[in-house]
C-alpha cells in the first residue's frame, strides 16, 4: 500500500496532568514481562526461548482498559487518520498498552499487524467484536519528560520495494511529554535501548475489517 503519510504526529497534546495520571494509575497495577507475538505466557517459557524473546524485546507492560484513558486519546486517532489521507475504516479499539522501558530495555523491529484477522489462526483471546477484524492504526503516546531519560528512540522503517534497504526514520516530533504518534500498524519500527532513567509510553491499537 503506497502512503502519502506514514505517521502523523501530535506534539504535546496531551495535558502533563493526565500523562502523569496516567502513569500514576498504571504503576499500581502488576505488571508482566512484554511478549511478542504468537508467545502466549512467559513462565512457560524454557531458559534459551527467554533468551530468544530478549534479544527481539525487553520491557516491562501494564493492560489498562479504563474509558477515560480512551477518552483522551481517540480523537488524535481519529483526526490523524483524516488529515494523513488514511481514511482507514475501523470500529473498536484493543486494550491500552503502558509499557515501561528501563535502562537497556528495547523493542527491536517489527510491526503490529498479523498475518490473519483475529479468531482465525491466531488464538489470542479477544471479545466477539473482535473476529475477523485487524489491526488497522497504532497509536503511540509519550508520557515521559524526554529529560528524565536517554535513548529509547522510536524508529519507522520504509521501503518502496523488497529490493531496495529501508529507509530508517526516527520520529523526534514524538519526543516531548504528551505527543501523539499514530501510524498504519503495518509499519514497522522499534524502540532503540533506553541508555538511562525510565521511559514511559502508551500504545492503543484500532482494528476493524481487513483491506480489500
Amino acid at each position: 500500500m503506497n502512503l502519502r503519510n506514514n505517521y502523523w504526529c501530535f506534539e504535546s497534546v496531551l495535558p502533563h496532568r493526565i500523562c502523569d495520571a496516567i502513569i500514576r494509575y498504571a504503576l499500581t497495577k502488576e505488571d508482566q514481562t512484554a511478549l511478542t507475538g504468537g508467545t502466549k505466557n512467559f513462565k512457560n517459557l524454557n531458559n534459551q526461548q527467554q533468551r530468544d524473546l530478549f534479544k527481539h524485546r525487553n520491557s516491562k507492560l501494564v493492560w489498562l482498559n479504563d474509558p477515560w484513558v480512551y477518552r483522551y486519546i481517540m480523537p488524535f486517532v481519529n483526526k490523524a487518520n483524516i488529515n494523513a489521507n488514511w481514511n482507514f475504516q475501523f470500529d473498536c479499539q484493543e486494550q491500552c498498552q503502558f509499557t515501561k522501558y528501563g535502562q537497556g530495555q528495547f523493542y527491536d523491529w517489527h510491526c503490529d499487524s498479523f498475518e490473519v484477522p483475529y479468531g482465525e489462526d491466531n488464538d489470542k483471546k479477544m471479545d466477539d467484536s473482535f473476529k475477523g477484524k485487524i489491526r488497522k492504526l497504532s497509536v503511540t503516546v509519550s508520557l515521559s519528560d524526554p529529560n528524565s531519560y536517554r535513548g529509547g528512540e522510536l524508529e519507522f522503517a520504509y521501503s518502496s520495494s523488497p529490493e531496495i534497504r529501508p529507509t530508517v526514520q526516527e520520529c523526534k516530533q514524538v519526543l516531548p511529554k504528551g505527543s501523539i504518534v499514530v501510524f498504519p500498524s503495518f509499519i514497522y519500527h522499534r524502540v532503540k535501548p533506553v541508555t538511562e532513567g525510565t521511559r514511559y509510553s502508551l500504545v492503543i491499537w484500532s482494528c476493524g475489517k481487513p483491506f480489500v
